[in-house]
């Protein structure tokens, strides 16, 4: 989980990232878009089957949710609350690993993993209105995963290996004779210090508009392992769309990306701490992306807005053993706006072709009125697939949060955050108000650690466009992922699109009121 370095090698024991969730199982195919974009994600009845089956255990009745047969590990877990405005649940959950007829892990299902329980913060926490856990479960022949009562909306996400690999299935007594080492770990990911190895190479300069500054980095077989860089002043928020920063290994340029997409800022400076990105208050915006080369390798900014930008850029760079497992680092961006919301559709982050690791993105979108519009499930393909194997529930449950139409709260974690929203941030907290208001941007990101997701020849991530309100929105995403030397995407630099921001309406006038 703490190793970056093995993020840029394609993993030595093969697997598909796959994911068990509470979609609507009416979705079956694009070809019939009533089924497709159906959007009861739940199981609150008997009505509603989104599960595996039901099944009597010593006298209970239990929903399962999730059941693989093989080696695999959990990877991911999520769960909203029942209740938007009460964070409770009387949900029992139960690991049955390797085909045993007694749970290994059993318990309630929040106070497992929202980070005061089993497994400690942050590898579980409590998001917006949600648990969510990174803490692996591995299992070497089998894992069924059940609950007590009708389940509401989940997500597990789990590795499917190769039936060459040998896992060692989780225990108890293995997780009390690692307790050290899972203290060390939760205070590595909270303290994701900057690499103190390598050369540190420097510059700082006025940015002319339309022209960018670049920054060779050392010859050799080589990695970058911080990347900061710093403008003089964000007072137009609308810079970090406008400010472009492109990366070039070994003569092929892999990196083009908006500096808020990038870094995950989104539209401003909107600050946050995660393990693989930190934005500080002052301005800097730091990445520590393990990004290897073989040979030589260049970063550079373009300024698109219509003013000069005074740029410091610095770059940290060490050593690397470069093989056949070794990827290049790569980061593109898509926008579009106007986006309509009717009908539904399936918007595109990225489709790759060729060997790589998908390892996040960074989601940005301008909603013109205050209703949610965030419903759209992921859809994520790998291989060639017909089907997705991750089918998700909701963009705000990709993200890691839940009930998103007053989730609109700055939250961060390692892995995930949401760093703005409507007028929210880290510096501009929500009030303690019941207020339902998502117009204007919000920003999502969400990393991966042991929840990369390998493919061997493509790889595709769809976002629906599910809002609640026929309207137009503007989208943006930055995504990330390592590739080699001949691994291409369908995104293309568009400067004509950076400088397409939408603007926010005239806001509306919103009631409010405390929660109950």
């Amino acid at each position: 989980m703490l190793d970056r370095d093995s993020l840029a090698r394609f993993p030595k024991q093969d697997f598909r990232l796959k994911q068990a969730s509470s979609y609507d199982r009416l979705s079956k195919t694009p070809d019939e878009p009533k089924g497709w974009f159906s959007n009861v994600d739940r199981s609150t009845s008997d009505k509603q089957k989104n599960f595996v089956r039901t099944e009597e255990n010593n006298g209970r009745k239990e929903w399962v949710v999730m059941e693989d047969k093989g080696a695999g590990a959990i990877t991911r877990v999520w769960v909203p609350w029942p209740n938007q405005l009460k964070p409770e649940t009387d949900t029992v959950i139960r690991f049955y690993l390797d085909g045993a007829s007694e749970p290994t892990i059993e318990g309630n299902m929040f106070e497992l993993f929202q980070g005061k329980g089993l497994v400690p913060f942050p590898l579980a926490h409590e998001s917006l209105r949600s648990a969510v856990s990174f803490f692996p479960i591995p299992y070497a022949k089998s894992c069924k995963i059940t609950m007590s009562h009708h389940p509401f909306f989940f997500q597990f996400t789990y590795r499917d290996y190769n039936e060459n690999v040998e896992v060692q299935t989780f225990s108890m007594d293995d997780f009390q004779a690692v307790e050290s080492l899972i203290e060390t770990t939760c205070q590595s990911l909270l303290h994701p210090a900057k690499s103190v190895r390598g050369e540190v190479v420097k510059r700082k300069q006025s940015v002319e508009s339309g022209l960018d500054v670049s920054l060779p980095l050392p010859d050799g077989t080589a990695s970058v392992r911080t990347l900061s860089l710093n403008l003089d002043n964000y007072d137009d928020p609308n810079i970090t769309r406008q400010v472009i920063l492109r990366m070039s290994f070994d003569e092929k340029e892999t990196v083009w990306c908006p500096i808020g997409d990038f870094f995950g800022s989104g539209i401003g400076l909107n600050p946050f701490q995660g393990w693989y990105r930190t934005i500080n208050a002052n301005g800097t915006l730091t990445c520590r992306w393990v990004m290897p080369y073989q040979n030589n390798a260049m970063v550079s900014i373009l300024n698109l807005s219509d003013k000069p930008v005074d740029v410091e850029l610095s770059a940290t760079v060490d050593d690397w053993k470069w093989d056949s497992s070794s990827m290049y680092f790569h980061a593109g961006w898509r926008g579009r706006y106007p986006v309509p919301t009717r009908p539904f559709s399936d918007w595109n982050y990225v489709k790759l072709k060729g060997r790589g690791v998908y390892v996040g993105d960074t989601l940005t979108v301008m909603n013109p009125v205050s209703r949610w519009w965030g419903e759209g499930d992921e859809k994520i393909y790998a291989d060639g697939e017909a089907f997705p194997s991750i089918f998700g529930t909701g963009t705000e449950d990709y993200y890691a949060y839940s009930w998103g139409g007053r989730s609109t709260d700055f939250y961060e974690h390692p892995f995930h955050a949401q760093t703005f929203s409507h007028k929210y941030n880290k510096l501009n907290r929500k009030p303690k108000i019941d207020e339902k208001n998502t117009q204007g941007f919000s920003t999502e990101t969400r990393t991966r650690g042991l929840d990369t997701i390998p493919f061997a020849s493509s790889l595709q991530l769809d976002m629906e466009v599910w809002s609640w309100t026929d309207c137009d929105m503007g989208y943006g995403v930055g995504v990330y992922w390592y590739g080699d030397a001949d691994t291409t995407s369908n995104h293309n630099p568009d400067p004509t699109e950076a400088l397409n921001i939408p603007v926010v309406p005239i806001a509306e006038n919103v009631s409010v009121s405390e929660p109950n």
